[in-house]
C-alpha cells in the first residue's frame, strides 16, 4: 500500500492553483505515493488546512500550494508572511512535513514561469520537499 500525502491548495488564482496541483500530483504519483487534494480559498487559509491534515494522522506530509501576487497595498506582505510562518509552525508543532509551495511574485508572468513555465515548477518542488522530509522522518524514527 502506498503512502498517502495531502496537497492543500489556495484557489484564489484558479489557473495557477490547477497547474501547481498537477505538478505536485505528478511527483507524488511518480514516487509511488497517493495524494488527496484539499481546496481552500487562498494562501492565508493554508496553515489551518495543513494543521487539519497533519492532526488527522492520515498523511505522511502536506504540500501547501497557492499564489500571492503583489498588488498596490500591503496586503501581499501580510498574506505571504503569515502563510509562510503558519505552514512552518505546523511542521514544527506536529512533526508532519509541510512544504511551502506558494508562489510569492510581483506579477502573473512571474507566477506562470514558476508554475510549469520556463523557471521552475513550485508544485513539483513542494512535493519533492515533502517526500524527502517524510523519508528523513522515517529514517530517524527507525
Amino acid at each position: 500500500m502506498s503512502e498517502l500525502y495531502a496537497a492543500c491548495v489556495g484557489r484564489f488564482y484558479e489557473d495557477l492553483a490547477r497547474r501547481l496541483v498537477e505538478g505536485a500530483t505528478r511527483v507524488f504519483l511518480e514516487a509511488g505515493a497517493s495524494v488527496d487534494v484539499h481546496e481552500v480559498p487562498g494562501a492565508y487559509e493554508l496553515p489551518l488546512a495543513a494543521k487539519y491534515c497533519a492532526d488527522s494522522g492520515r498523511y505522511a506530509g502536506v504540500a501547501c500550494l497557492g499564489a500571492v501576487i503583489r498588488g498596490e497595498t500591503d496586503h501581499y506582505e501580510y498574506v505571504c508572511a503569515e502563510s509562510a510562518r503558519g505552514i512552518a509552525s505546523v511542521s514544527l508543532t506536529t512533526g508532519v512535513p509541510c512544504a511551502f509551495g506558494v508562489l510569492t511574485v510581483d506579477n502573473m508572468e512571474q507566477a506562470l514561469a514558476r508554475a510549469g513555465g520556463d523557471k521552475r515548477h513550485q508544485g513539483e518542488d513542494a512535493a519533492r520537499a515533502v517526500l524527502q522530509m517524510a523519508e528523513l522522518r522515517r529514517e530517524l524514527s527507525g
